[in-house]
């Protein structure tokens, strides 16, 4: 191949600038490199800058070397696996046979599996890539590592990505070398087990965003559902009834007034299974006792849930800012002026409506500037510098306290629109409406868990407390003990 895409993934210019590449240090343990790709290179680098001594083997030493940096050997595969103990095999699982005659020079070496197969292949195979290694070269011990690291992160480092290695061998010994190369390069090694781990391992890197797949989903279902109730209301029955056609809503306008009911509805969901779990507890009278399989999934996807309701809320918010651009817009306000001036008005000020449009804005900015909160301290750089009860005010107070502003925000929006005849088209409700049923219902569950009966028996069986247990329990007096109770 010619052009950009033989060009190698590091560049000959980044391996001469830098000085610890140029020449391996004495007395540096050897390792030896079976394999000249990308990942190969990156590895290299990678081992080259951790203070290790690395020959790789080619088939083509000749013209693969100059890709390499000048400390690192470059030779033919039989000289490359004579001296080190630890082998990295950097080729594709189809290549292994390949190898098959470098098993006597092989024997009793550590080889170190690198290779991911494709989904096809994953689904094809009932062995991993490192199993099938291990039954070619039976006198090897075979450890499955660095396959979840990219070639851009080991050439970047370990800052730039996930610092973890999951490893998995039959021989503790190997897995223990293989973990210190894994810290000297700047990376966590993570025990994975026996080999039999190798095919879950190699599944990790095929996995695309698994803890979204259902909350997005969600996500979607509720924007199909509105948009498609908000068509029926503010464009279908238009048309239908009054021959208006408002189809040029589609775009921004139906897309706007859909965004805060999955938002708000998305949000509520955060905090709905807290309050489900909460309920069985105070049935069951333990904390011991599982959650149903639905319900524990759904307590597992709340941050993502939660992300995905700040998403559309700030999408909301941009889209309420584009609607005056709208060339609609325009001409609605042009409209609204000449028939103005032809009914001789003056002076149009409607007092109720401009205290009720100020403090709907003012609770939409605050519930959005407390969901941005929620989302920060959502990322992992910033939840470990939070210790466990700061992080709980935030997520479940200033969570909920959102939720409560939101409903506020809803609540004004809608103000009298509830009672009047007119907003219902198609007999069909105002579409805020639908979006306050579980809302309500959560902030009323939550209400009611304030109170003193049950508020301290959920203290007491989150301490450990239990409905006919035969360990009596009295709960601490101190108020500050007792609000150090973890919660739901």
């Amino acid at each position: 191949m010619s052009g950009e895409m033989d060009k190698p993934l590091i560049s000959r210019c980044l391996i001469d600038s830098d000085g610890s590449l140029a020449e391996a240090p004495s007395g540096a343990p050897k390792v030896g490199i079976l394999g000249s790709g990308d990942f190969a290179r990156s590895l290299a680098t990678r081992l080259v800058g951790s203070g290790f001594s690395v020959v790789v083997g080619s088939r083509n030493p000749k013209r693969t070397a100059g890709l390499f940096p000048a400390s690192v050997q470059v030779t033919f595969q039989e000289e490359a696996v004579s001296s080190p103990e630890v082998i990295f095999v950097a080729v594709f699982r189809e290549h292994y046979s390949t190898l098959c005659s470098l098993s006597d020079l092989l024997a009793g070496k550590i080889l170190v599996d690198v290779s991911n197969p494709t989904e096809q292949e994953h689904l094809r195979h009932r062995e991993s890539n490192a199993e099938f290694l291990a039954s070619l070269f039976p006198t090897c011990t075979v450890v499955k590592a660095f396959n979840v690291i990219s070639a851009w992160t080991l050439q970047a480092g370990p800052r730039d990505g996930n610092r973890q290695v999951p490893i998995c061998s039959d021989q503790q010994e190997a897995k223990h070398v293989v973990s210190e190369m894994v810290r000297a390069m700047g990376f966590m090694p993570v025990d994975m087990g026996s080999l039999t781990s190798a095919r879950e391992v190699e599944a990790m890197p095929l996995r695309l965003l698994p803890g979204w797949k259902v909350p997005t989903l969600l996500a979607l279902g509720l924007f199909v559902c509105f948009y498609a109730y908000n068509f029926i209301r503010d464009v279908l029955q238009p048309y239908v009834q009054e021959g208006k056609n408002k189809f040029y809503k589609l775009p921004v306008s139906v897309v706007n007034t859909t965004l805060p009911c999955v938002a708000y509805v998305l949000l509520s969901l955060v905090y709905l299974p807290g309050v489900l779990a909460a309920t069985l507890q105070l049935q069951w009278g333990t904390k011991y006792r599982r959650f149903p399989d639905w319900l524990d999934h759904w307590l597992q996807h709340r941050k993502q849930i939660g992300l995905l309701s700040f998403f559309c809320a700030a999408l909301h918010a941009l889209y309420s800012f584009c609607l005056p651009l709208r060339r609609s817009h325009r001409y609605e306000l042009i409209n609204m002026a000449v028939k103005q001036v032809l009914a001789n008005k003056s002076h149009l000020w409607v007092e109720e409506e401009v205290w009720r449009m100020e403090i709907y804005l003012s609770l939409g900015v605050l519930a959005l500037g407390t969901l941005s909160l929620l989302a920060v301290t959502s990322l992992p750089s910033i939840a470990n510098s939070l210790n466990w009860r700061e992080f709980s005010f935030v997520q479940s107070t200033l969570g909920f306290m959102a939720l409560v502003l939101s409903t506020l925000h809803t609540l004004t929006y809608g103000w009298t629109r509830a009672f009047e005849e007119s907003r219902y088209k198609f007999y069909l409700p105002p579409t805020f409406t639908l979006t306050l049923l579980v809302p309500c219902v959560v902030i009323l569950a939550k209400g009611l868990f304030l109170l003193p009966c049950f508020s301290r028996r959920l203290a007491k069986i989150r301490r450990g407390w239990e409905k006919d247990g035969a360990v009596k329990f009295t709960l601490p007096t101190d108020p500050m003990l007792l609000e150090k109770t973890s919660h739901v």
